[in-house]
């Protein structure tokens, strides 16, 4: 190797610090991402069936500190802020699902984090992002007391059909700092002007998944999933409920999937049970009781008790105060209330106790690869106690193989979904059944 050539490679590896000894997570300097490394990360995950989460962090107060304790002062700060938080992101996002964190610009820190879609809910980024700031909150206030670090975070999938890797990972990165900043201006305002176009024009496709009875193998009902506009970076239903959420908008969005889809029960003239997804600060909000009348007014031929309020149970439904009185009224009406992901949440027991769902839907981690798991199958037998005890139907999710379904009508579970038994249609082509 040339001396030039050598001088290069050490100048290079000068600006990376590593971590950890594992050499799992590596950072990299303002500015500079090596492309490669990134690159080939976010396509091993997306080849593996996981989506990619961009997630920044920002120091909203970066201008004060800089003028409170100087250039150099900035500079130990910074370094010591990335060392705290790379500890910090590991424990609570998990290091296995940390592809790479790095510097984004000097005022705040990227992390690419690859995600599940069947296990993951918006709900948890939140979460877990503030739990991250809290805990780098606690670490920096005994290190460095004097200093008050003030945080901000958005998120942002990438949309990994429309463009090259390296386009993708730029545009959700921008996406996600417009997040973090909130600003009036370039993408934040982009992303709500689209969502906001989105809602005005209920620009939103509903596909239709299949529920089986397990022992008849009938279908008994289905469940309504959510698509943005064909063909756009908003079709993926994570990119659409994470812009929703974060600009505001999820309260409307989830109405219009409730409109559309009792719409689409009218004009197909089902008669079967529809489960409709909804977040607990949707069902609790004070509207909600309004709404939900008025639309069962509107498309009549829709029975009250064709509709299950799916209320996901990873979502906390502390604080809510609208949510047990909105749920009595909702029964009254007619309507039944599912509780989804159990077994996957923070709170399971304690939700179901809260709401006495008539329908428990457990969670597919619960169910994956149960007929090699004698632990998750004593677990199932525990929910199937816990529903027997509250009187609620059991529907089991995510089955994908003959030996999990055998599993389940082994202990007698009452109803299933998953592309074992169906994979999610169009809802025009959901049958009349009497």
């Amino acid at each position: 190797m040339s001396t030039y050539h050598r001088f290069k490679k050490n100048n290079l590896l000068s600006w990376f610090k590593i971590f950890l000894p594992q050499e799992k997570l590596r950072y990299y300097p303002p500015q500079f991402i090596l492309r490669n490394p990134l690159v080939s990360s976010v396509e091993k995950a997306f080849k593996n069936g996981f989506e990619v989460a961009v997630l920044f962090f920002q120091v909203s107060n970066f201008r004060d500190l800089t003028e409170k304790v100087g250039t150099a002062g900035i500079h130990n700060l910074t370094s010591l802020l990335k060392k705290e938080f790379q500890l910090s992101a590991s424990g609570i996002l998990h290091e296995e699902n940390i592809l790479i964190i790095h510097d984004y610009h000097s005022e705040g820190i990227t992390v690419f984090l690859k995600v599940d879609p069947k296990k993951l809910y918006l709900s948890e980024i939140d979460i877990k992002s503030f739990r991250i700031i809290e805990d780098l909150m606690q670490r920096l206030s005994i290190i460095c007391p004097a200093v008050e670090v003030q945080l901000n975070s958005g998120y942002m999938f990438m949309d990994k059909r429309h463009y090259s890797l390296e386009e993708a990972i730029n545009k959700a990165q921008e996406q996600a700092v417009a997040m973090a900043e909130k600003k009036i201006q370039s993408e934040f305002n982009h992303l709500l002007y689209t969502m906001t176009q989105i809602i005005n024009s209920k620009d939103i496709r509903l596909l239709a998944q299949p529920i089986f009875d397990v022992a008849t193998r009938e279908i008994k009902a289905y469940e309504v999933l959510t698509r943005g506009p064909a063909g756009t970076e908003m079709e993926n239903p994570l990119r659409l409920f994470s812009v929703a959420r974060q600009t505001g908008l999820l309260y409307d969005l989830e109405i219009i999937v409730l409109e559309k889809t009792l719409q689409q029960i009218s004009l197909n003239g089902s008669s079967q049970n529809v489960f409709i997804n909804f977040t607990p600060m949707t069902v609790g909000n004070p509207r909600f009781l309004k709404e939900m009348k008025n639309l069962l007014g509107i498309y009549s031929y829709v029975l009250p008790s064709q509709i299950v309020i799916e209320i996901t149970e990873r979502d906390s439904i502390e604080g809510i105060d609208h949510l047990l009185s909105n749920i009595r009224e909702l029964r009254k009406m007619g309507l039944r209330i599912a509780v989804d992901d159990t077994g996957a949440g923070y709170a399971s027991f304690h939700t179901i106790n809260e709401l006495m769902p008539d329908i428990i839907k457990i969670d597919r981690s619960v169910i994956h690869n149960i007929d090699n798991s004698p632990v998750k199958e004593s677990m199932l037998k525990g929910l199937l106690l816990i529903a027997k005890e509250t009187g609620s139907i059991v529907v089991a999710e995510g089955i994908e193989s003959e030996k999990e379904a055998m599993v389940l009508s082994k202990n007698k579970v009452e109803l299933a979904q998953g592309y074992y038994y169906a994979r999610p249609a169009k809802i025009e082509k959901v049958k009349v059944s009497s």
